[in-house]
């Protein structure tokens, strides 16, 4: 697996991390600890982007804190998951894999321009 995309994945589970700290947090190394998931998320969403396209990058991020916060609020904080909400993120999933279609397309055009 690309290094790249170890780095997408590092910083959407640090996105979940912190989002879940938000919910539970009550003491003052809590936060502490949220901070630093805060941090390093970023970091690694920086690490990300400097290798795969910005767009695709953010998408994923973007989709799995708003898919993994909707199924997190399902599973650990007892909410319900209507079908509207469910439409929603297929289509979330939906936007995110069409991003990573049409960026796959621009790199095989360039590759091809460049010989």
């Amino acid at each position: 697996m690309n290094k790249a995309w170890v780095y997408v994945i590092l910083t959407s589970l640090s996105e979940l991390v912190w989002i879940y700290g938000f919910n539970t947090a009550s003491a003052w190394w809590h936060w502490m600890l949220i901070i630093i998931f805060l941090v390093c998320d970023l970091h690694f969403l920086a690490k990300a982007c400097e290798t795969l396209p910005t767009g695709t990058v953010y998408a994923i991020f973007a989709a799995t804190g708003t898919v993994g916060t909707a199924v997190m609020d399902v599973f650990m904080f007892d909410q319900s998951l209507g079908l509207g909400k469910l439409g929603f993120i297929v289509l979330i999933i939906a936007g995110v894999i069409g991003l990573k279609l049409t960026d796959d397309k621009k790199d095989e055009e360039q590759s091809k321009g460049a010989v």
